[in-house]
């Protein structure tokens, strides 16, 4: 099946990566995975974004939940970002297709992706390096970066906060707000909660273990309780919204 859906020269290309070796190269030595991660299965997948699969299938997936075009969701975020950024920090960057999208649009700018997955890694640095983008990429908390305060003009999290839990959303925009520079800004692309709320089938289609729980939070309140400033929300996508806001202390 996934042959079918992904075709002979991809799965080849997969099939080449040694695993064991290649995450070598993104695990940190003190990395501590959290039990929200641990303990769930994403997508139905054993052992979630610790497995090898998860990385090889996230490509298949994303398009299909994120209708009518995956890209052009893409291309709406970055439409919304304002400022002229010289360091640009993706959080929870998975497969770095976002990622990729932020150094081609602002070429001279430092661009670092940060996952906790060194699967997810592996496949991002690997799409970066075939289409000639230099990018960082860093093995991380989102809610516990270890970045020094204050390093970036723009920050994005793409995808993110339906896969955690809404307390560890909140911590999140706690850390993006450490490591903004004044006037920086913040650009989160995720599913409209009020929408999500009526749509239950499809956390259960796409089995997403905190999808439902992000339903019922607020992303503007979580901004507002975080000393976030100038929060827009632009509808996205049929059941997605990108929401934009500034750190201007």
């Amino acid at each position: 099946m996934i042959e079918t859906v992904m075709g002979t020269e991809k799965i080849t290309w997969y099939k080449t990566i040694n695993w064991e070796q290649a995450i070598r190269a993104f695990q940190g030595s003190k990395t501590v995975y959290p039990s929200y991660y641990t303990l769930v299965n994403y997508h139905g997948i054993k052992n979630g974004y610790l497995n090898p699969i998860a990385a090889i299938t996230y490509d298949i997936i994303t398009p299909l939940a994120t209708l009518p075009s995956e890209q052009w969701l893409r291309q709406y975020l970055l439409k919304a970002i304002t400022v002229n950024p010289k360091k640009i920090l993706e959080l929870g960057c998975g497969t770095g297709t976002n990622t990729i999208n932020l150094k081609k649009t602002f070429p001279d700018a430092v661009v670092i992706g940060l996952d906790l997955s060194p699967y997810m890694l592996v496949i991002a640095d690997k799409k970066a390096q075939k289409d000639q983008q230099e990018i960082i990429w860093k093995q991380g908390l989102a809610e516990s970066t270890e970045i020094p305060s204050s390093s970036f003009q723009l920050i994005i999290i793409s995808l993110l906060f339906h896969e955690v839990p809404n307390a560890v959303s909140q911590a999140i925009l706690k850390e993006s707000w450490r490591l903004l520079k004044p006037k920086g800004q913040l650009i989160i692309l995720d599913g409209n909660q009020n929408r999500l709320r009526h749509m239950k089938w499809l956390t259960q289609l796409f089995r997403e273990p905190y999808s439902a729980t992000y339903a019922q939070g607020n992303i503007i309140e979580w901004l507002e309780k975080n000393a976030f400033q100038d929060i827009q929300v632009q509808l996205a996508g049929g059941i997605y919204q990108v929401t934009s806001a500034y750190k201007f202390q």
